[in-house]
């Protein structure tokens, strides 16, 4: 796949149907001991504010990520969509579905939609989405097939020792430095 065709890598845990009332905590991960997990059943993951099936969106209707997770100036970091992002489709599209209709509330109300984050790295880790496109990483290789979840769960591996392992077989610096600003 072409890093700059795929754009994003899913930084977040978009999607699924809350009404107005607060998600339910999450369901606890997996054993993790590989860098690719096998595929969990569609509920495993945490119910999220919108419904929202990457399995319709990147699946059926074969969206690139980067359709709706642009990258940031920098390309270090990808954005996480946004009720009006959304709506550039769904002005027309489901426009009678209770979670388009919730979606369209947020976006008219310009308020930040309070996603559940599935994929989530410690505050002294340094993580680059451009460097890792750059050097022909796929989206799916950190967060699974995303096409195939109706709702996002951790598929992947993204401990430090899961990193690691990914980092070894495609022969990536695994040098402290390359993930961790290290103080002088």
């Amino acid at each position: 796949m072409n890093p700059g065709a795929w754009g994003a890598i899913l930084l977040l845990a978009l999607i699924p149907w809350a009404a107005q009332q607060s998600p339910p905590a999450p369901a606890p991960a997996p054993a993790q001991n590989s860098a690719t997990l096998p595929a969990l059943p569609p509920s495993t993951g945490p119910v999220q504010p919108i419904p929202f099936s990457h399995k319709q969106h990147a699946g059926t209707l074969k969206l690139p990520c980067e359709f709706c997770h642009a990258l940031s100036r920098t390309g270090e970091t990808v954005a996480i969509p946004q009720a009006t992002m959304c709506m550039n489709c769904h002005q027309t599209i489901d426009t009678t579905d209770p979670g388009v209709q919730k979606l369209a509330a947020y976006a008219k109300s310009g308020s930040t939609i309070p996603w559940v984050r599935i994929y989530q790295l410690a505050s002294f880790v340094t993580f680059s989405h451009k460097t890792h496109l750059t050097h022909g990483i796929t989206c799916q290789q950190c967060h699974g097939e995303v096409a195939q979840q109706v709702r996002l769960y951790k598929a992947t591996d993204i401990s430090m020792g899961g990193c690691m392992k990914c980092h070894q077989a495609t022969k990536a610096s695994i040098s402290c430095d390359t993930c961790h600003q290290l103080q002088q």
